[in-house]
């Protein structure tokens, strides 16, 4: 039994949507373990509101891996699910050591600024292949990253 043969999406375009959603769990991975790395290691002024507010971001970027994962099953793939897969084709950089505030949040501003272009161009292919589903999933992300952009833009703020 497919999946595919169900919800009706031709499986080539959906082996496109597939291959772009692999990209995109591969680099939300790496982008985990950058704000787990920052939650950990964050000092200084605002430890506090950062420490708890990172938290929150990897928490959010989980349930995202997990969302993009399942949407490659339902699309006829198979996720990716070990780290040196994602290392070896991830657009974010694995960072290290990171403990001042500013820099964080630059990082993750830079990380929404590629999440923002790639969804956009994935949500087209989606809209291409006629997979409202994925195309409804990537617009809540752009929604959601956009008013974090936003946020984090007003708390750095000098």
């Amino acid at each position: 039994m497919r999946t595919l043969d169900y919800i009706k999406l031709d499986s080539a375009a959906a082996a496109k949507v597939v291959e772009s959603l692999q990209q995109l769990l591969a680099d939300y991975q790496v982008f985990y373990a950058n704000l787990r790395g920052f939650h950990w290691n964050i000092k200084g002024h605002g430890f506090f509101v950062l420490h708890s507010k990172f938290e929150d971001l990897y928490n959010n970027a989980a349930e995202k891996v997990d969302e993009l994962a399942e949407r490659i099953l339902m699309l006829g793939g198979v996720p990716k699910n070990k780290y040196s897969d994602y290392l070896k084709v991830s657009n974010i950089k694995e960072v290290e050591g990171v403990t001042n505030g500013d820099e964080a949040l630059n990082n993750i501003l830079e990380t929404y600024s590629h999440f923002i272009v790639e969804e956009r161009k994935l949500l087209a292919v989606a809209s291409q292949a006629g997979d409202e589903a994925t195309v409804a999933v990537m617009s809540d992300y752009l929604k959601e990253q956009e008013k974090m952009v936003w946020m984090l833009c007003a708390y750095a703020s000098k």
